[in-house]
């Protein structure tokens, strides 16, 4: 196995979903982000993350949500609006007992009253969880 292989094995932003050459939109980018879980997404994705001002549609967006950030299923709801059918945003939300912890039931609900669905929390850095939420594809008509 090749080292390149071998690292993007143990690359969390692999192990997120994201790909080469995605166009990934940032929201809710601050001081508390994790730096090396994004420097980890751009290695990936090839280039930099687009911010909330980016006007066109991305493959996937990386939301970083704090419990005093407002209501979890309208900012779901709005990134929706940024990404492609069956694209995926990566919710992040502080650790139990960091400030800003959202509860998982929140999410869930959220997640589901959005449209989205939802795999389980996975630890995404020291301070950091992250939920990766599907669109649901487009149905086809026969």
């Amino acid at each position: 196995m090749s080292a390149t292989a071998d690292h993007a094995e143990t690359s969390p932003a692999v192990r997120l979903g994201f790909q080469p050459e995605q166009v990934v939109q940032e929201i809710g980018y601050d001081d508390d982000v994790d730096q090396e879980l994004r420097e980890a997404i751009e290695q990936v994705i090839g280039s930099d993350l687009v911010d909330e001002d980016y006007d066109d549609v991305a493959d996937a967006v990386v939301l970083w949500f704090r419990d005093e950030d407002g209501d979890l299923t309208d900012v779901l709801v709005d990134a929706t609006t940024y990404i492609e059918e069956g694209g995926s945003i990566l919710l992040l939300t502080p650790k139990t007992g960091r400030d800003g912890y959202v509860e998982p039931s929140d999410i869930s609900e959220a997640a589901t009253t959005a449209g989205l669905s939802a795999s389980k929390s996975v630890s995404v850095g020291k301070d950091w969880s992250g939920s990766r939420l599907v669109t649901p594809k487009a149905v086809k008509k026969k």
